[in-house]
């Protein structure tokens, strides 16, 4: 058995915090990875971290930018090795050609409005891990995709709560037990 995380975030930029506004939830980012030491994190979001109006497909360094001072919690769940693979199959067909794609801004628009709309070749975060989870036939939503907020996969039932707390505490934590472990040998 594989595993598949998610990743939800507080990374506190302004943009993150008018839509904290509009959600009271306290994470509105999610991104996903196959890897427990998140070093390929996917998602849609900031291409160039400084401009909030440039986005799209990205893979995300957690360990530094935005990131840095991030609250998260991390869900993982069991999935089998069709299911990754499908899921690879459709976040890889995106990543070769992630330049015709774009930030769902008109789908966040509608999310708040409640209308959902699907557009070809855009998402934002959580209509992409929702999209990515529904291409491995691991979830079904009630709702469409367009609507899935990071607060929708927070609170899918196959779910398990990995870690809650600063994203630089589990990365340093880590940091410490790979040199104690070195120091031991």
């Amino acid at each position: 058995m594989e595993k598949v995380y998610l990743l939800l975030t507080d990374t506190g930029t302004m943009f993150t915090r008018m839509i904290k506004l509009y959600t009271k939830k306290t994470y509105n980012h999610a991104s996903i990875s196959f890897d427990r030491n998140f070093l390929e994190v996917y998602s849609f979001g900031r291409k160039k971290p400084q401009n909030p109006f440039i986005g799209g497909f990205v893979i995300e360094d957690v360990r530094k930018g935005l990131f840095k001072n991030a609250r998260c919690a991390i869900y993982s769940c069991s999935i089998s090795t069709e299911q990754k693979e499908k899921m690879s199959h459709f976040i890889k067909e995106i990543e070769s050609q992630k330049h015709l794609y774009r930030y769902n801004l008109i789908g966040l628009i509608n999310f708040v409005i409640n209308k959902p709309i699907r557009r070809k070749r855009a998402y934002f975060c959580s209509e992409f891990v929702a999209c990515v989870l529904y291409e491995g036939d691991l979830l079904h939503f009630q709702k469409p995709l367009s609507l899935i907020s990071p607060y929708d996969l927070q609170s899918l039932q196959n779910l398990n709560l990995e870690y809650e707390g600063h994203l630089s505490d589990l990365f340093m934590n880590e940091t410490k037990k790979h040199v104690y472990s070195l120091a031991v040998r």
